[in-house]
C-alpha cells in the first residue's frame, strides 16, 4: 500500500465489512457512527491516521510497503511509538485485506459521541495534537512517556499513569 487513498479505502471496506460480519448486534456498537478513516497520510515510513468505526477509535500506522508474513510482528505484540506528544502504546495487528498494521486505542466504545460528525472532530483534533510538543516539555530532550489518557484530557505533564 503506498497511496494514503488506497490505504482509507481498504481499511473503511474491510472494517465495513467486519462492522457486518463479525460485529453484527454486538451492544457495544453506536448506530450513530460509521466507518471513517480520517487524515491518512504519510508519516515516516508508515502511513498515520485516525480510523472511527461504531466500536472503537484508534490512531492507526500501516506500512507504506507490504510487509512479508514472516517478516510481521504477531497480532497482539505491543510496542511503544514516539510523537511530537510523547510516546504512545500501540499493538500489532494483521488483516487479510489489508495487511500488518499497529494500532493505539483511544476510544472504545463511542457511545460518548452523540454523532459521526463529533467522532470524526475528534480524530482530526488527535491528530492535530499528537504533532504538536507539548509547550512545557518541547525544551526536554528526556521527555518522559506520555499516557493515552492524559493526552486525550490535553494534559501536557506525562505521568505514570498507565492506560487502560
Amino acid at each position: 500500500m503506498t497511496d494514503a487513498a488506497e490505504v482509507s479505502d481498504r481499511l473503511e471496506t474491510t472494517f465495513r465489512r467486519i462492522a457486518r460480519e463479525r460485529m453484527a448486534d454486538i451492544p457495544i456498537l453506536n448506530p450513530e457512527i460509521e466507518v471513517e478513516a480520517v487524515g491518512f497520510g504519510p508519516w515516516q515510513d508508515e502511513h498515520l491516521g485516525v480510523l472511527v468505526t461504531p466500536w472503537f477509535m484508534n490512531l492507526m500506522l500501516l506500512p507504506r510497503d507490504e510487509i512479508e508474513g514472516d517478516q510481521a510482528p504477531p497480532s497482539g505484540e505491543k510496542e511503544c511509538v514516539p510523537f511530537p506528544a510523547g510516546e504512545f502504546e500501540f499493538i500489532h495487528g494483521s488483516e487479510d485485506d489489508i495487511g500488518s498494521y499497529r494500532m493505539c486505542s483511544l476510544f472504545s466504545p463511542m457511545f460518548e459521541f452523540e454523532d459521526h460528525a463529533a467522532a470524526v472532530a475528534t480524530a482530526r483534533e488527535v491528530l492535530k495534537g499528537l504533532m504538536e510538543a507539548p509547550a512545557e516539555e518541547a525544551a526536554s530532550k528526556n521527555r518522559p512517556a506520555m499516557s493515552r489518557r492524559s493526552f486525550l484530557r490535553g494534559g501536557g505533564n506525562a505521568t505514570a499513569e498507565q492506560s487502560p
